[in-house]
């Protein structure tokens, strides 16, 4: 579905959504196998540990470019000055929060906190990265979702339905931009060990590491696929679980998660 990606050596990778978790472990594999690994996130810090733990691979430094994905302004401007050092092959947003919440306990500031980081963020990114990637008929653009935006699921009225956006959106991506020579994927995680699946309060089946969930992600843009989901033995049964009918769906959902 897409064109495949298995020669990282001089690729420009922008990771947005960098300074941990999948993000970092994601730059870290891309790095290793030569790519030119350009990392934004807000944590400043992290990224330039980033950079200072990973020496120059085949010529090719990576960088640390930190932004706000919240404000656009710094979105466009960040992308200007990334863009004036040569194309981007390959653009993946990563950047995410997440905080469990249900609807008798809505918090409608931290529900505009997720759409803020979660969509409209990559909304800003997108804004300014594939005008230049589309004029040059190449490049590919991946979204990190989630098995949490395949359907409604409990203490997830926040998280949930920005992932199911970014799948919609990726999608539609796909149909508007394939033709004109750009590779989109959207990528659905189970469960991953990173600082924010932590705060879970429960027992998380098929849990991977971040460096687990970057050698899928490489693995599936290596094959060209625009669903790129991990770990299969989880995800598969969640994708099953979207073609029952809701008389059925519910019921499966309160007996799985017991609420």
């Amino acid at each position: 579905m897409n064109p495949r990606i298995t020669d990282w050596h001089g690729l420009r990778v922008w990771l947005v959504g960098a300074s941990s978790g999948i993000g970092e472990a994601t730059a870290s594999a891309l790095h290793a196998r030569g790519a030119q690994v350009l990392l934004s996130a807000r944590n400043a810090p992290a990224l330039q540990a980033f950079v200072a733990a990973h020496p120059p691979s085949h010529g090719m430094p990576a960088q640390a470019w930190p932004m706000d994905v919240t404000d656009p302004l710094a979105v466009a401007e960040t992308t200007r000055r990334i863009l004036a050092q040569g194309p981007l092959d390959l653009v993946v947003y990563c950047a995410g929060h997440y905080r469990e919440m249900r609807a008798a306990d809505m918090d409608l500031a931290d529900l505009r906190r997720h759409f803020e980081i979660n969509y409209l963020g990559a909304l800003h990114v997108l804004d300014a990265a594939v005008p230049a990637m589309a004029a040059r008929g190449r490049g590919h653009i991946s979204l990190i979702s989630s098995v949490a935006g395949f359907r409604g699921l409990p203490k997830s009225l926040a998280y949930g339905p920005t992932k199911a956006a970014l799948t919609h959106l990726a999608e539609t991506m796909y149909l508007d931009l394939q033709p004109l020579g750009l590779g989109v994927s959207v990528v659905h995680p189970g469960f991953v060990s990173t600082p924010l699946t932590a705060r879970n309060g429960f027992t998380m089946p098929a849990l991977i590491t971040p460096a687990q969930a970057a050698q899928a992600m490489v693995e599936g843009w290596g094959q060209g696929a625009f669903d790129i989901h991990y770990p299969k033995r989880f995800t598969r049964w969640m994708k099953l679980m979207r073609l029952l009918p809701y008389r059925a769906y519910f019921p499966a959902v309160r007996r799985v998660t017991g609420l």
